[in-house]
C-alpha cells in the first residue's frame, strides 16, 4: 500500500478531529442526519465552541464530511440527503450512503447485517444485497462499479 495513503488514513483515527468524526459517525448512524453543528458543540463541553468548529472545518478540509452553514449533511460514509443507496439497519432503520461502497462499508463499520436496497446504474433494474462485517452475503451478479475521481474534483459526493 502507499505509504502516504497509509499515514493519511492512520492521522485521521486519532486527535481531536478523530472523536469529532467518531461522534457524528454514531449520531448519523444512531438517528440520521443532518447533524445540527451545535449539536457538535454540545457534545464536547470541555472544548471551546470555536475549537469544535475548527476541527469541523479541518474534517471538511480533508473531505471527510461535508460541513454547511449551521450542519452536516453528510459524514462518509453517511448522507443526510436521499441517494440511490438506501440502508436498512437490522432494527429496521433506514439511511443513506453516498455510493455502493461506501454502502457495504457501513455493515463492516457497524459489525451488523444489513440489506441494500438500489437500482443497476446501467439498466434501473432494482437490487437488493444482503451484506455484514465480512462484506457483501450472497451478491449473485451484482457488481459495483467505481469510477476515477477528474482532476479538480475534490468531493466525491459532487455527483449526488
Amino acid at each position: 500500500m502507499d505509504r502516504e495513503l497509509e499515514a493519511r488514513w492512520a492521522e485521521r483515527r486519532q486527535g481531536p478531529q478523530a472523536e469529532v468524526l467518531r461522534w457524528i459517525l454514531r449520531a448519523f448512524s444512531e438517528r440520521g442526519g443532518p447533524i445540527p453543528v451545535r449539536e457538535v458543540e454540545a457534545a464536547f463541553p470541555a472544548w471551546p465552541a470555536p475549537a469544535v468548529r475548527d476541527e469541523l472545518a479541518a474534517l471538511d478540509g480533508k473531505d471527510l464530511i461535508v460541513l454547511a452553514e449551521h450542519e452536516i449533511p453528510l459524514a462518509y460514509p453517511f448522507s443526510a440527503t436521499p441517494t440511490p443507496f438506501l440502508v436498512r439497519l437490522a432494527d429496521g432503520r433506514e439511511r443513506f450512503a453516498c455510493c455502493a461502497t461506501d454502502a457495504l462499508g457501513i455493515a463492516a463499520m457497524l459489525g451488523a447485517r444489513i440489506l441494500i436496497r438500489s437500482r443497476c446504474h446501467h439498466c434501473g433494474e432494482p437490487l437488493k444485497l444482503a451484506a455484514d462485517a465480512t462484506g457483501p452475503l450472497d451478491a449473485g451478479e451484482v457488481m459495483v462499479w467505481v469510477g476515477k475521481r477528474e482532476e479538480g474534483e475534490r468531493r466525491a459526493c459532487t455527483s449526488l
